[in-house]
């Protein structure tokens, strides 16, 4: 198997591993710490926009290629394994979502940032 097979069959158990994190995000088994990460996880990675846009050179992709890998590291350690495979074997079967929550979460995030340098650098009366 080549480096590129390899890496397309890593994309493809990531992507259903988001899916099953969603449903381990929405399942009453889950225990609440592991539904609170797996939500967060999935809204994130799920959300239209990122926290970094992948525009700016370097960091840009820095949230791709750490933070959502290292946080469905996370969030799979934190759900039951029986579970687990219960989801994955649904998310197998599902559409990728998309995150309405970390849109909101997102754009909410944006705003705040731009509020407080809109505030920073605001021209303060003498």
């Amino acid at each position: 198997m080549s480096a590129l097979d390899s890496a397309k069959q890593w994309a493809r158990g990531t992507k259903r591993d988001l899916v099953a994190l969603w449903l381990a995000a929405r399942d009453p088994r889950a225990p609440w710490y592991a539904k609170a990460t797996a939500g967060a996880v999935a809204a994130y990675a799920l959300s239209p926009i990122d926290l970094i846009p992948d525009f700016i050179p370097v960091i840009g992709y820095l949230d791709d290629l750490l933070i959502v890998p290292l946080g469905i590291m996370l969030a799979l350690r934190l759900v039951p394994a029986d579970l687990m495979r219960e989801f994955r074997e649904e998310a197998a079967r599902r559409e990728k979502p998309v995150s309405k929550a970390g849109l909101a979460l997102m754009i909410a995030l944006w705003a705040l940032a731009a509020l407080a340098l809109a505030w920073l650098f605001w021209p303060k009366p003498a």
